[in-house]
């Protein structure tokens, strides 16, 4: 894989993973072991299916185009308004969250040196500094997200070794609850993890030389690495804790501390894995953001700049105790943006006449496999999700 594709495969891996993920065996560990791979294994397979079907629609429409201009030329006016209704909902609510706990981070980060902020000082300096970052474009987030996703996977990495040695096969099989009915309310936290689908149109822009194979495996191999960490994370807290243990945890702090009893550098090590996920999902979320108000305003970047930033903060210092509460809105909003949408899109474009859609290098129209039953079971699995929302 070319380094480019690569580095596009790392911001969305990078957007995918959040500190959300340390929360998964918390809602994991009843189920026990099989039941656990197996739910977010079905949940990654729908994510990313739909996440081909929006790159199918943006490669069809043109490539190089944003949500915006994919959903006029697609889904007419009404459809496109719908799309950037949904998607500014989405992207607001998320850097919203991303910038409350990022805020919050910064601020222990600078006590612990000495240095006293306020928690809307730090939120500040957090936006307009990773937000300037964004705004000096997607080479320079690749360049920076590829340093951090290291970190990151080093973090992750020592983690696990940590871990691995104090891991209990009868922690791993025991199940201490066999209620299908919870283990479909774990749908909204699993789904939200793999929320990467924003960040496609900014890549296939990216990647304008890439032939279509190129661009299905980058989504493919980009959504590939969160389910890898999540899964290995979720065996070595399930296996050092047993599940009675996480059920009654009411928040990730309490289990990283449970886990740093038994391995000192644990609560270290997470810390700065969690601040760097946070870092990663910003940069990869702004991003979507920065280019879609690019696409609609036409504006320089300084005008696109203020405008993508101001209201995810002034919503950040509005709600800055509501972290947990607005990633619970954008699940829902996602549902509809990340599987409807791209569905929609896609048949209408499969309608049309193929003369006018882009070939790549090799003189191929790009369409994902799978044919009218994969449409239909993404449709399914879109409704599974909305049920379980309101379950």
């Amino acid at each position: 894989m070319k380094l480019k594709l690569l580095g596009s495969s790392l911001i969305i891996a990078g957007t995918a993973l959040g500190a959300g993920m340390l929360a998964i065996p918390m809602v994991l560990a009843q189920f026990g072991l099989v039941w656990g791979t197996l739910f977010m294994a079905m949940i990654w397979l729908g994510t990313t299916y739909a996440a081909l079907l929006l790159l199918e629609a943006s490669i069809k429409a043109g490539g190089g185009l944003g949500m915006n201009t994919i959903a006029r030329k697609t889904l007419g006016k009404g459809g496109q308004l719908v799309t950037n209704g949904l998607l500014y909902a989405l992207l607001v609510c998320l850097l919203m969250a991303y910038i409350i706990g990022a805020g919050d981070l910064l601020n222990k980060l600078l006590a612990g040196v000495n240095v006293e902020v306020s928690n809307t000082q730090s939120q500040i300096a957090f936006t307009v500094i990773a937000g300037a970052v964004v705004a000096a474009g997607t080479a320079v987030i690749d360049k920076i997200n590829r340093v951090l996703f290291a970190i990151m996977v080093v973090m992750l990495g020592l983690t696990l070794l940590s871990l691995v040695p104090g891991i209990s096969l009868d922690n791993l099989m025991t199940a201490t609850s066999d209620s299908k009915v919870a283990l479909v309310k774990t749908s909204s936290v699993l789904f939200t993890s793999f929320g990467f689908m924003v960040v496609i149109p900014s890549l296939v822009t990216y990647n304008k030389d890439a032939s279509h194979t190129e661009l299905r495996n980058m989504v493919i191999f980009g959504s590939s690495i969160p389910l890898v960490c999540y899964l290995l994370w979720l065996y070595a807290a399930m296996g050092n804790l047993s599940a009675e243990q996480m059920v009654d945890f009411a928040s990730v702090s309490e289990l990283i501390s449970a886990l740093g009893a038994q391995h000192s550098m644990i609560k270290v090590i997470l810390s700065v894995f969690t601040g760097l996920a946070l870092l990663t999902s910003f940069l990869g979320v702004a991003m979507a953001l920065f280019d879609q108000n690019r696409d609609i305003l036409r504006q320089n970047r300084v005008v696109t700049y203020v405008v993508t930033f101001i209201l995810p903060l002034v919503g950040a210092l509005a709600a800055a105790d509501k972290f947990l509460a607005v990633l619970g809105y954008a699940g829902i909003i996602l549902v509809f943006l990340a599987i409807f949408i791209p569905m929609a899109m896609t048949v209408k474009l499969r309608g049309q006449d193929e003369s006018n859609f882009m070939v790549d290098t090799n003189g191929m129209i790009y369409q994902v496999g799978g044919g009218q039953l994969a449409m239909g079971l993404s449709f399914l699995f879109g409704c599974f999700l909305l049920g379980a929302e309101l379950i």
